[in-house]
């Protein structure tokens, strides 16, 4: 079974960093993606950046393009989300799935993280 635990949320002022992390387990042998989500209230769920374990290749949605980085430790199973220059737009629950490729169908989504941004 999958498993995602999230954490380094908290309170930020707008122009501020967060990092956040992603401690997977149980991946399966062709989850070769990992993506952080986020999900603001009444708002759909929305793709932030994905990297893939197989080739390296990252993705960024548009909303964080220049100011959100993702990596990973493969060897202490952890996804990192680097946050910088902070939005009030950026409140939402941040949290980690898995995909067999970064276009993919993900699944077994964390319990995430609260980022709220202050204007």
């Amino acid at each position: 079974e999958v498993q995602f635990v999230e954490s380094g949320g908290g309170l930020v002022q707008a122009g501020g960093s967060l990092r956040l992390s992603c401690v997977a387990s149980g991946l399966a042998s062709d989850d070769y993606a990992i993506a952080w989500f986020r999900q603001a209230p009444g708002v759909e769920r929305e793709g932030v950046s994905c990297i893939s374990t197989e080739d390296g290749r990252i993705f960024h949605g548009d909303p964080v393009k220049g100011r959100f980085t993702i990596s990973i430790d493969i060897a202490k199973n952890t996804v990192y989300l680097q946050m910088n220059s902070l939005e009030p737009e950026d409140t939402a629950v941040y949290s980690c799935a898995a995909a067999t490729h970064c276009s993919g169908r993900f699944h077994s989504w964390g319990q995430g993280t609260q980022v709220t941004v202050s204007s």
